[in-house]
């Protein structure tokens, strides 16, 4: 199936690593040519970035400039047809709301919605100038599955979902569609690396990782994590033509995990 995309100019947000880069290779593949922000290099996004369909920026999206200067790297191409809205970071609590400060919360309500809403706000103006463009966002089934484990990140991911969904009603009429995708556990360093989900609770409970690990994909119907290549193809297809008339959507991709309607 012809996506459409060649030619098309993306940027993705967290492209360094797991989903993002995922996401960044998949559009590459597509003939996208892709901005891919990130924080920090890593071998694989530089690597990535020697097909030459793929321009690395190195930038800071927690902070009120980042967002402007990564939609800049695009707006120097002379166009922005796709914006994928990936940055997100979390921390689990596991010993409860009463130690998540201040501070924690401002960290994951900055990283988690207004980076997005940053973005948004930069690329908006493009997309607008032009006939149209595609905004995909990585949420969270934690946005509609509350966990104490995570709750400063669920509550942001929550608005995030929510933040798109409105933005979908008043852009839609100008030809611009918005849409989320809220995955379950995926197999990246957010779930199963050395500071991720299973080690911080295993180290809390006395427990082993990979104890920890299956036990949360078994409670998938699938009994497995998604790959981060899964939610890249779900996030293509939703920032193609193929997908001209779906907005306002919410995806969720959970091998079964959520079990109600």
């Amino acid at each position: 199936m012809d996506l459409e995309l060649n030619g098309k100019v993306a940027v993705v947000t967290g492209a360094s690593k797991g989903i993002g880069l995922a996401i960044a290779t998949a559009l590459a593949a597509e003939g996208a040519f892709v901005v891919a922000g990130a924080r920090d290099a890593t071998a694989e996004l530089d690597e990535l970035a020697a097909s030459g369909r793929v321009r690395p920026v190195s930038v800071d999206l927690s902070t009120p400039q980042g967002p402007q200067a990564l939609v800049d790297a695009a707006a120097d191409l002379g166009r922005l047809d796709i914006l994928v809205n990936n940055v997100g970071a979390v921390t689990p609590h596991p010993d409860g709301f009463l130690t998540i400060t201040d501070d924690q919360w401002w960290a994951s309500l900055t990283l988690n919605l207004l980076a997005a809403v940053r973005t948004t706000r930069s690329a908006l103006p493009l997309m607008l100038g032009q006939d149209g463009g595609s905004i995909v966002t990585t949420s969270s089934v934690n946005a509609f599955l509350p966990d104490p484990l995570v709750l400063d990140y669920g509550a942001a991911k929550a608005a995030l979902t929510n933040f798109c969904k409105a933005l979908s009603k008043e852009v839609g009429p100008r030809g611009i569609r918005v849409n989320t995708i809220s995955p379950g556990p995926v197999a990246t360093d957010l779930w199963l690396g050395s500071t991720g989900v299973a080690h911080t609770v295993a180290k809390a409970t006395g427990s082993n990782p990979d104890d920890v690990a299956a036990s949360a994909a078994s409670a998938a119907a699938t009994g497995r994590f998604t790959r981060p290549t899964e939610v890249a193809d779900l996030v293509v297809f939703l920032a193609s033509e193929r997908a001209a008339n779906i907005t306002g959507a919410n995806f969720t991709i959970d091998g079964g995990l959520i079990t109600t309607l």
